[in-house]
């Protein structure tokens, strides 16, 4: 099936990921996408843990516009984590998918 025809009650983690990733609905699927971070932001469609992060920090700027507190919230969950999980020195080598995982947070924070 394809995604832009699939109802958005349906989008899976894999879903959101591929869409935002082409940045294609983005209006629409950032919010869902927040949602899911919230709960999880380590939420992960077919590729690695924190792949859906990974292509919603990589959002241009005027994607954000109107969700600056989901945004703040997000930043301050991915905070904790970073507070609780090794990969937070950079100066670690870190394993895959770790390195890829450790890129998505650290980048979203960075932001």
């Amino acid at each position: 099936m394809e995604l832009r025809r699939k109802p958005l009650a349906e989008f899976t983690v894999e879903d959101l990921r591929i869409m935002l990733g082409q940045e294609i609905g983005v209006p629409a699927l950032l919010p869902l996408a927040l949602q899911v971070l919230l709960r999880d932001p380590l939420a992960e469609g077919d590729y690695y843990p924190g792949d859906l992060l990974a292509n919603v920090r990589r959002l241009p700027e005027p994607a954000w516009s109107g969700l600056r507190p989901e945004r703040e919230r997000l930043r301050s969950v991915l905070a904790e984590l970073v507070a609780d999980r090794p990969f937070s020195d950079p100066d670690l080598e870190p394993r895959e998918p770790d390195r890829h995982l450790r890129d998505a947070v650290v980048g979203f924070l960075g932001r």
